[in-house]
């Protein structure tokens, strides 16, 4: 049974700041960069028709950095293609579609994510929905998925913050 994760984090900069950084591709391949990953790379940048992107990345952890109940299911690297699709910006918002895979895995992600102005910051509201196709103990990968979704969004959200105040 898929669960639902909402999640919101504020960056100090405006909407216009943090989605002209969406739109650029050093900030992508910075962000890659900082990410964690063992290996991480950016598949493809595209700017769309009134100005906004789809980015497509995958990155890969080694398999002695998952989790016990991952391994279990998943022999060898894990392998994490991510799909953003943001939106121009209209009336000073942007949205965006997002989906995350598992090649050879019963996993997948979907989510819509909301860039508004509140204050002096920019809001990112975003909701997750995590599946995972394995009997008995799908829940669980679902509830650990979330949880790393969290501390995702956090480190996603300082690197950003970061990256905006030395390229502005």
């Amino acid at each position: 049974m898929p669960r639902s994760f909402d999640m919101a984090t504020a960056y100090e900069g405006s909407v216009e700041q943090v989605h002209q950084a969406l739109r650029d591709e050093q900030y992508w391949l910075a962000r890659l960069a900082d990410s964690g990953a063992d290996h991480a790379s950016l598949d493809s940048i595209r700017l769309t028709a009134g100005g906004g992107v789809d980015v497509a990345t995958t990155q890969v952890l080694r398999v002695d950095r998952l989790p016990a109940v991952v391994t279990q299911f998943h022999h060898g690297d894990l392998e994490i293609r991510r799909v953003e699709s943001w939106t121009g910006l209209v009336d000073g918002t942007a949205e965006a579609t997002v989906s995350g895979a598992i090649p050879g895995a019963p996993v997948s992600l979907t989510g819509s994510a909301q860039l508004t102005p509140a204050e002096l910051q920019a809001h990112l509201a975003f909701r997750a929905t995590v599946e995972v196709r394995i009997p008995l103990v799908g829940g669980k990968v679902e509830n650990l998925i979330g949880h790393q979704l969290v501390d995702l969004l956090i480190a996603e959200q300082q690197f950003t913050t970061r990256w905006i105040a030395e390229n502005s």
